[in-house]
C-alpha cells in the first residue's frame, strides 16, 4: 500500500546535513560570496566596505544585473544571447543622438529606445524561434551588426553630455526629506522596510508551503538563512546611508528583480519558459507554443538591453562606439556562476543576481589590490570554468 505524503519536512528524514548536500548548489552560491566578500574586504585593508566603494559597486554592475535578469530566462529557455553587449551601447548612440544631437526630452527618447530594444530582440528572436536558426548563430551575427550600427550611428565619435535628468538615473540617489547630515534617514528607514517585507514575505511563503502539505527546508536553515539576510541588507544600506543614500538605480534594479522572480516562480508563463528548456519536445506535446515562448524572451531580452544600455550611457554621461565591449561575457558569466544550466532548465533569478555581484566584488576587489587586467581575465575564466563543471557533476550525481 502506497505511503501518503504527509509534508514531513526534510530535516524529520534526513536531517539538516541532508538537506545542505541536496541543496548544495543553492547554498553553496550563498557561501562562496561571503567568502570572496570577506576575502577581499581583508585582502584591501577595509576599502571593499566603505560605503564610496559599495555605491561605485553597484553602480559599475547595475548594468550587468539588469541584462542578466533577461540573459537567465534566456539561457532557461534552452538558448543564448551573444548580441546584448552590442545592442547596448547601441540603444545607448540612439539615445545620445536624439537627447542630444536633436534635443529630444529624455522621456520620449526613452521610451523609443526601449521600444527599439523590444524590435531588435524580436528580429533575432524570429529567427530562432521559427525558423530553428541556432540562437548563437543569430546572435553573433546580431552583435557584428550593431557594433558596426553603433560606429555608424555615433560616425566615429563621442556624443554627450546628456540632460542632468537624464544622468539622475544612473548617478542619482533617492531624496531624503529628513535631510540627514551624516545619515540618510529615508534610505535607512527604506532598507529596515525593505528587510522586513522580505522576513514577513518568506515566513508566509513557509507557512503556505506547510499548509499544503509542500516540502521545506529544515527550520534551523530556515532561520538562520533569512536573519542572514535581514542583517546584512540593514548594514549594507546603513553603509550606503552614511554616505549618500540608495541610488537611484538600485530601486531600478530591486523591483526588476522582483518582478522577475515572481513571474519565474509563481506565473505559468514562468513554469513553462522551464519546460521549455527542460525538454522542448515534451513541452510542445503538452501543448505550449514553444516557437511563441521563445520568442518573448528575446523580445524581453532585448528591452533588457536597451535599458542597460540607458543606465550605462547616463553613468557615463556620454555614448562611445566601444560601449557594452565584452558585457556579454559578464552577463554569461554571472548566470552561469550563479547557478543556470548549459543545457537549459535550470536557473533561479536569485541565482543570476549572486553570480553578477560576484563578479563585480572580484572585478572591485582584484582593481583595488592592484592586479592587472590580464590575470583578471585569467583568474574569472577559470571561475567560470569551475562554476560550469560543479553544475555538470551535480547534474551528472
Amino acid at each position: 500500500m502506497a505511503t501518503p505524503n504527509t509534508g514531513a519536512t526534510p530535516a524529520s528524514s534526513g536531517g539538516v546535513a541532508a538537506f545542505l548536500k541536496n541543496n548544495l548548489r543553492e547554498y553553496g552560491l550563498l557561501i562562496a560570496l561571503v567568502i570572496i566578500m570577506v576575502f577581499f574586504q581583508a585582502k584591501t585593508d577595509g576599502t571593499l566596505f566603505q560605503p564610496l566603494n559599495l555605491t561605485n559597486l553597484i553602480l559599475q554592475n547595475s548594468y550587468i544585473i539588469v541584462m542578466a535578469l533577461g540573459m537567465l530566462l534566456v539561457i532557461v529557455a534552452g538558448h543564448i544571447d551573444l548580441s546584448v553587449g552590442s545592442v547596448c551601447g547601441f540603444i545607448g548612440a540612439v539615445a545620445a543622438v536624439l537627447m542630444v544631437n536633436y534635443n529630444w526630452h529624455y522621456v520620449p527618447a526613452t521610451m523609443v529606445c526601449l521600444v527599439l530594444g523590444g524590435v531588435i530582440g524580436a528580429a533575432q528572436g524570429y529567427w530562432v524561434a521559427f525558423y530553428k536558426i541556432p540562437s548563437f548563430i543569430v546572435t553573433l551575427a546580431g552583435m557584428l551588426v550593431f557594433k558596426g550600427l553603433a560606429l555608424a550611428v555615433l560616425e566615429g565619435a563621442s556624443v554627450g553630455p546628456f540632460p542632468p535628468e537624464f544622468q539622475l538615473l544612473s548617478t542619482g540617489f533617492i531624496p531624503d526629506p529628513f535631510s540627514g547630515e551624516t545619515l540618510r534617514i529615508a534610505s535607512l528607514m527604506l532598507g529596515l522596510l525593505i528587510a522586513l517585507a522580505m522576513l514577513v514575505a518568506k515566513v508566509r511563503d513557509r507557512a503556505g508551503r506547510t499548509q499544503h502539505g509542500m516540502e521545506n527546508e529544515p527550520l534551523a536553515i530556515f532561520a538562520v538563512k533569512n536573519l542572514v539576510f535581514v542583517a546584512m541588507i540593514i548594514a549594507f544600506t546603513y553603509l550606503l546611508a552614511s554616505y549618500k543614500g540608495l541610488p537611484n538605480v538600485l530601486i531600478v534594479m530591486l523591483l526588476l528583480m522582483l518582478a522577475y522572480d515572481f513571474v519565474a516562480s509563481k506565473t505559468t508563463i514562468g513554469r513553462r519558459i522551464y519546460a521549455l528548456g527542460g525538454n522542448e519536445k515534451a513541452a510542445r506535446l503538452s501543448g505550449i507554443r514553444t516557437e511563441r515562448l521563445t520568442f518573448y524572451t528575446f523580445i524581453n531580452m532585448g528591452v533588457l538591453s536597451a535599458l542597460a544600455g540607458l543606465i550605462f550611457a547616463a553613468r557615463l554621461n556620454t555614448a562611445t562606439p566601444k560601449a557594452g565591449l565584452g558585457f556579454e561575457l559578464d552577463v554569461i558569466a554571472a548566470c552561469f556562476i550563479g547557478g543556470a544550466s548549459a543545457s537549459g532548465g535550470v536557473g533561479k533569478v536569485l541565482g543570476a543576481v549572486i553570480g553578477a555581484f560576484i563578479m563585480g566584488v572580484m572585478n572591485n576587489g582584484m582593481s583595488i589590490m592592484g592586479i592587472g587586467i590580464d590575470w583578471q581575465q585569467v583568474i574569472k575564466g577559470l571561475v567560470l570554468l569551475a562554476a560550469v563543471c560543479f553544475d555538470v557533476y551535480n547534474k551528472n550525481k
